[in-house]
């Protein structure tokens, strides 16, 4: 058995990538692991083949130590600290407050789920993949859950489905929200401002984390914040130890429930994110979780998909890499708008397609394209994100919570919430099986406690 997502030889090829990608100097380190046999070439889904030996294991948590001493790179332009990144944000974000309508909430849940079960079966196949499925079914361009129905044995050879999820995800299986890491981390968001109230710390989070999540449902940087929990550290040290994918999406897909329970406020819901973003993640990856929650502090009060965007927008360090990312996809897919949305995807990977598929920069241009791309339509939206690849059930529910919000419930296409039951499957205790109906009851009941406090 091969653990994922920990092993020091594992490890080390991602951290060569990522500190490269932040603009420190590893090649000295790079050279001495392959001059041991270490291969620098990362494992695609989280552990090499074949276990190392003790000597080249012991040799990776060493040079592992040697990068997490390298001075951090790119600190004027990407501020750590909340008070260094909360100076460049605006006095207002000019959107209305107030309590959020309960079905634009609804909506928000519903979609979320809606635009995750899409991208589940497809996740970690790549673009070409997801269309070449598509096509050989007659179901190009996307425009409903993907089925089994008509694909040709050599194409479900050439491009199988995520095991974990096609029994339940595609068309013909669906009955109810299966359980998804996406829909969990909401469920625990949502207990944890329930539980600890608005002024929740990082300490509460990674607390519930072990109180709640099982470990084997935690994935790339939560797996090793886990793990360094376990090891006694605390956030947000549990972000920097050891930790190559601490500018992945794991921290993005978090944070849907502190903007819904600080309507038209982007500064607030970003000051709840980045208490949670800091529990696993630094830089871009804190960066996505606070674009993400100001985007659906707004979805839920705003009229439409630019001032969502513009609200996200609002609360990044401007000079970012992150925050120049979203602007240019933004560009791209809002000069797309109503036309062909493929040379979108082209610039996309052309510009961002030797990061990771877990990484969030490419993740956030696919999402911020997408949202400008369907100008508030939930399905026009989800089906653009979702057939771009790359983390197909996070995009789909990130864009799926906006939409979803800014239409709400009520107006949702039928064909595609109906299948959901109006339930979810979680394996957060006391989740199980939970009604999208309460859960929309119980974060407006957060947020007019915000609001009177």
């Amino acid at each position: 058995m091969r653990l994922t997502w920990v092993q020091p030889e594992d490890l080390l090829p991602h951290e060569l990538v990522a500190s490269a990608d932040e603009g420190r100097e590893v090649s000295a380190i790079a050279r001495r692991w392959a001059a041991a046999g270490g291969s620098t070439v990362p494992p695609v889904s989280g552990a090499s083949p074949v276990p190392a030996g003790p000597e080249l294991r012991a040799l990776a948590a060493e040079l592992l130590d040697e990068c997490d001493a390298l001075p951090a790179a790119g600190s004027a332009t990407e501020p750590q600290a909340l008070t260094e990144i909360r100076a460049t944000w605006p006095a207002s974000s000019g959107l209305p407050g107030g309590p959020p309508d309960p079905d634009r909430l609804h909506g928000g849940w519903l979609g979320r789920a809606v635009g995750c079960l899409l991208g589940k079966p497809v996740e970690k196949i790549p673009r070409p993949g997801i269309r070449e499925i598509l096509e050989s079914t007659g179901r190009w361009p996307l425009g409903g859950y993907f089925t089994a129905a008509g694909l040709p044995a050599d194409v479900a050879a050439r491009w199988p489905w995520n095991r974990r999820s096609a029994v339940n995800s595609l068309a013909e299986n669906i009955d109810g929200m299966p359980e998804d890491d996406d829909l969990n981390f909401a469920l625990l968001a949502l207990w944890v401002l329930e539980t600890h109230g608005r002024n929740f710390t990082g300490y509460d989070v990674a607390q519930a984390w072990l109180d709640w999540l099982p470990g084997g449902r935690v994935f790339t940087a939560e797996r090793v914040a886990y793990r360094n929990l376990l090891l006694g550290l605390v956030p947000p040290a549990t972000a920097l130890r050891h930790n190559p994918f601490r500018e992945w999406i794991g921290a993005q897909i978090r944070t849907d429930v502190y903007g819904w329970v600080s309507p038209g406020r982007p500064d607030l819901a970003a000051e709840l994110a980045y208490r949670d973003a800091t529990v696993s993640h630094v830089r871009g990856g804190v960066h996505g979780a606070l674009w993400v929650a100001a985007m659906t502090s707004a979805a839920v009060v705003a009229s439409d998909v630019d001032a969502v965007l513009d609200a996200g927008e609002s609360v990044l360090p401007p000079q970012s890499r992150f925050a120049a990312t979203v602007r240019e996809a933004r560009a791209l897919g809002a000069a797309a708008a109503g036309g062909d949305w493929e040379p979108v995807l082209d610039a996309l990977y052309a510009r961002h397609g030797q990061l990771h598929w877990v990484h969030v920069r490419n993740n956030a241009a696919l999402v911020a394209a997408a949202l400008a791309y369907g100008r508030g339509d939930l399905v026009r939206s989800i089906c653009a994100v979702v057939s771009g690849g790359w983390d197909t059930d996070s995009t789909g529910a990130t864009v799926g919570s906006i939409t979803g919000a800014l239409t709400g419930a009520g107006a949702l296409p039928t064909e595609w919430t109906a299948p959901l039951r109006g339930r979810l499957r979680s394996s957060v205790a006391g989740f199980d099986g939970v009604e999208f109906a309460e859960l929309a009851d119980r974060t407006r009941k957060l947020a007019v406690a915000g609001e009177a406090s």
